[in-house]
């Protein structure tokens, strides 16, 4: 029987229209992985410069495919306490002090100490089940009836030895707890890592993902994720500013412009209900997409000849 996530994942150009609707411009090649990790249930590894919408792709998943979207910010030090669960403490503490009100009652009828110890140790486990469970993002995704999209963002901050933590999740969907034993997905999720290259990802997790590299994009693209986002920014302007970034982005600088801060730049000039790209507005405003003052002299310096540019190729 075909669900209705099934359905949606009938072909590259329906996941590529309606993600288009969740405010996300799908390349083929985005759309073709997300596809066949659809069918092949595996989790997606994506990687590329910050600010090129790999979080983003999760987000529009999730708006997608109408199941919630359940986050892991990872960074080191992070341990699977945070990721998976943590016990209620508070709760232990209060079932202990109920227990030792009703210790009378619990051992009513026990005789010696060995009987009595066996009468106590009946309520032990109860310490250690799972309404005494705090779930955090891991399990609270496995846990989710209709599915949910669970994203890692940011996974190369981790630790080498979260990374090996979540490989039971990646390859099975399952987690294991001590006292309880394993605790299995009750739908499947839709599992998106990203990853920013700081450092290298193992070969294991590797092989249970499949990859998606997203570049900085093509100008057509760019543009096409302008107009989706920013859809009030007139086409004259919308290429102009495109053609204005594609430029700043040959240049040797210590951070290039990312597409986010492309869409930041589109919404600024559209507070300023600018219709042209003028030399003045744009030295306005270089901070919208620049980070570094250095960088910012640098453009200064050249927006006279990029500008000429971008007017011709309007």
């Amino acid at each position: 029987m075909t669900s209705e996530h099934d359905r949606k994942f009938e072909a590259i150009e329906d996941i590529q229209r309606g993600f288009e609707d969740a405010g996300y411009v799908c390349s083929r090649q985005i759309a073709t992985t997300l596809y066949l990790a659809h069918h092949l249930e595996k989790p997606i590894l994506v990687e590329g410069p910050a600010g090129v919408g790999k979080t983003e792709l999760a987000k529009a998943a999730s708006a997608y495919l109408h199941i919630p979207l359940i986050r892991l910010q990872c960074y080191e030090g992070l341990d699977e306490s945070k990721a998976l669960y943590e016990w209620k403490y508070g709760k232990q503490l209060l079932y202990t002090q109920i227990l030792k009100d009703k210790l009378n009652d619990v051992l009513d009828g026990a005789e010696g100490l060995a009987a009595s110890m066996s009468k106590v140790h009946q309520y032990d486990d109860i310490f250690f089940s799972p309404q005494f469970l705090a779930p955090r993002p891991v399990l609270k995704a496995l846990q989710q009836e209709g599915g949910a999209v669970l994203l890692v963002d940011e996974v190369d901050k981790s630790d080498q030895e979260f990374e090996a933590f979540l490989l039971e999740v990646l390859s099975d969907f399952q987690v294991s707890v001590p006292e309880i034993g394993t605790i299995r997905a009750v739908t499947k999720p839709y599992v998106f890592l990203t990853s920013n290259n700081t450092r290298e990802m193992s070969e294991a997790l590797k092989r249970r993902c499949l990859h998606l590299f997203i570049p900085f994009p093509d100008p057509k693209l760019e543009r096409e994720i302008i107009r989706v986002r920013t859809p009030d920014v007139p086409e004259k302007l919308r290429n102009q500013l495109v053609s204005f970034i594609q430029q700043v982005r040959k240049l040797d600088l210590k951070k290039i412009p990312s597409v986010s801060e492309t869409i930041d730049w589109a919404k600024v000039l559209m507070i300023f209900n600018a219709t042209d790209l003028s030399q003045e507005l744009i030295k306005d405003t270089l901070n919208i997409f620049l980070k570094f003052e250095a960088d910012i002299e640098i453009v200064r310096g050249l927006t006279y000849q990029m500008a000429e540019k971008a007017a011709r190729g309007s």
